[in-house]
């Protein structure tokens, strides 16, 4: 396998407690795409069966009209959650000049942790540890709106007081 493959794969989050052999099996099943200007690489709200790796400048975030598109950063990936389980997109992500992915599809995904169950435990670690820091931050501002909030303030008066933030 070529490290042309396996360098952007080690350079996602989601992939880095994955060894040479794991990225192996998941850039085996891995889709390579060229977009072409243009192209809508994904579309908010449609279903999803893949995640795409950005792996060539040039792709565009797609925002509501009047705003500018921003900029997506090879090493990009789209779509994250949607190579796991059933999820539509989050973003529309278009191609501004011609654009290197890969498609990383659900189908392949489950076809890498079922022939390697560690790549699947692996994967959990880092979704759960992202879970844990994102609870805790909610405890953090409901902490701190809890405490902005004078107690038998009724609650039309809270919520312009949080408002007021």
């Amino acid at each position: 396998m070529t490290n042309a493959l396996l360098a952007p794969l080690k350079r996602v989050r989601l992939f880095q407690s994955l060894d040479d052999g794991q990225l192996e099996r998941i850039a085996r099943r891995a889709e390579r795409v060229i977009y072409r200007p243009g192209d809508v690489i994904c579309s908010e709200g449609d279903a999803g069966d893949a995640a795409i790796l950005i792996v060539s400048d040039g792709a565009v975030e797609v925002r509501g009209e009047g705003e500018p598109a921003q900029p997506v950063e090879a090493g990009s990936l789209v779509g994250e959650m949607t190579m796991l389980v059933e999820q539509p997109y989050g973003v529309t992500v278009a191609a501004g000049a011609p654009v290197r992915a890969l498609r990383l599809t659900r189908a392949g995904m489950q076809d890498a942790m079922l022939e390697d169950r560690d790549i699947a435990e692996r994967l959990i670690a880092v979704i759960s540890g992202r879970l844990v820091r994102v609870a805790a931050e909610l405890k953090r501002l409901d902490d701190h709106i809890a405490h902005a909030i004078p107690a038998g303030m009724p609650a039309t008066a809270a919520q312009n007081a949080i408002a007021m933030h």
